[in-house]
């Protein structure tokens, strides 16, 4: 009997040594596996939190054309007459029938502007 539990120590101080050993050894190469994206963006997020677009989030684009009322949605319509709808009626409404550039998000599945803003069109 004591000599199963003094194998059984042995065994289970060797397996934590070992398990301290590969654990050790195998940081530097999980810290190198880092890639440098992932390195970059993680800099970027301690610098300016709260501010980082993920790669996946479309971009803002710039849109001129009318605005029009379409049933009980508003509209910007440009000058191929290609029609979109806007997700901002109270901001729309103040400039129906006007001539607009109107910076948003465009959702290419719903053919919707995700509006930022919307500000009467150069002369």
């Amino acid at each position: 009997m004591q000599s199963i539990k003094r194998d059984l120590s042995f065994g289970l101080a060797v397996s934590a040594l070992v398990f301290a050993g590969a654990l050790a050894w195998g940081y530097p190469f999980a810290v190198a596996a880092s890639s440098p994206q992932s390195v970059a963006v993680n800099a970027q997020a301690q610098q300016q939190p709260g501010q980082m677009q993920s790669q996946d989030q479309p971009k803002s684009k710039t849109f001129t054309g009318t605005i029009a009322k379409s049933g009980s949605d508003y509209v910007l319509r440009d000058s191929s007459g290609q029609t979109y709808k806007l997700d901002a009626p109270d901001q729309a409404k103040a400039f129906e029938g006007k001539a607009v550039t109107v910076t948003g998000q465009l959702d290419p599945q719903t053919n919707t502007i995700h509006v930022e803003s919307i500000q009467p069109a150069a002369a």
